[in-house]
């Protein structure tokens, strides 16, 4: 297995943006975005989450080692769309116009298909895909009118591969993949870009707690370098396609693993 390389610095690849993240509270990918996007110089961020007591620790943890930062933390469900609308409108104000969205809330869990019920087929669903496309259609709305923005989806390598107990996750994270390609079709007209990212594993607590130690080693073995991601390299890659830098992707789905199609 190869180590997991050092921390990489930042470089100002967020200079002057200001940036909008779902589900960004915890130990996550959606955290560890959020710490990328101020080290990349972003001058304003919005943090949303449904738990409220991870969204007030993770945004006091930002603000100890970023004391000169401008940021903000927002409840919100993104199945409800009320609740969409309010978290849209609010950090359009605030920071005077969202120019990046990062759609990180998703649900996962494991279930045989011939034992799921629809509740727990369609949870997944709402939450990942449909939340998905609420958050987009309120940003794009926003977005499209003044002609520039970036929209970076979190999708999976599942919505490529199989994998047993993984039929609604697989199928959400396929529908994000589609939705993002389309999407962006319609968005490019008004030069605004939307791409995704394609993570295998990626390690941090919570995936720790709901996963057995010999399923993540399992995952992680099948990996080019045998190890699972640190969530910083998701982050990384997050970073890059909301950057100017990937200004000729749109409509993309990176994988950010070697477990692609």
């Amino acid at each position: 297995m190869m180590p997991a390389p050092p921390y990489v610095p930042g470089h100002g690849l967020l200079k002057g943006k200001s940036v909008l993240i779902t589900a960004a509270a915890g130990a996550g990918i959606g955290f560890a975005t959020a710490r990328r996007c101020l080290e990349e110089g972003a001058r304003a961020l919005v943090l949303a989450d449904i738990h409220e007591k991870r969204l007030l620790e993770a945004t006091g943890k930002l603000r100890a080692e970023f004391p000169d930062c401008k940021l903000d933390a927002r409840l919100c469900n993104v199945t409800v769309e009320a609740e969409v609308q309010n978290l849209v409108d609010h950090a359009e104000g605030w920071t005077g116009g969202v120019d990046v969205l990062v759609n990180n809330a998703g649900l996962g869990g494991s279930k045989r298909l011939v034992e799921m019920s629809d509740e727990e087929w369609l949870r997944v669903i709402d939450v990942s895909l449909n939340g998905t496309f609420r958050m987009m259609r309120a940003m794009l709305k926003k977005m499209i009118p003044r002609r520039r923005g970036v929209i970076v989806n979190n999708a999976s390598v599942l919505g490529w591969r199989a994998q047993k107990e993984q039929a609604h996750y697989a199928a959400a994270k396929a529908g994000v993949m589609a939705l993002t390609r389309c999407a962006a079709l319609e968005a490019a007209e008004a030069g605004v870009r939307i791409n995704a990212v394609a993570p295998s594993i990626a390690m941090h607590e919570h995936l720790k707690r709901t996963s057995s130690e010999q399923l993540l080693n399992e995952l992680a073995s099948r990996e080019a370098f045998g190890r699972g991601a640190e969530v910083w390299e998701i982050a990384n890659v997050i970073v890059f396609l909301a950057s100017d830098y990937s200004s000729y992707l749109t409509g993309e789905v990176i994988s950010a693993s070697s477990q692609r199609a």
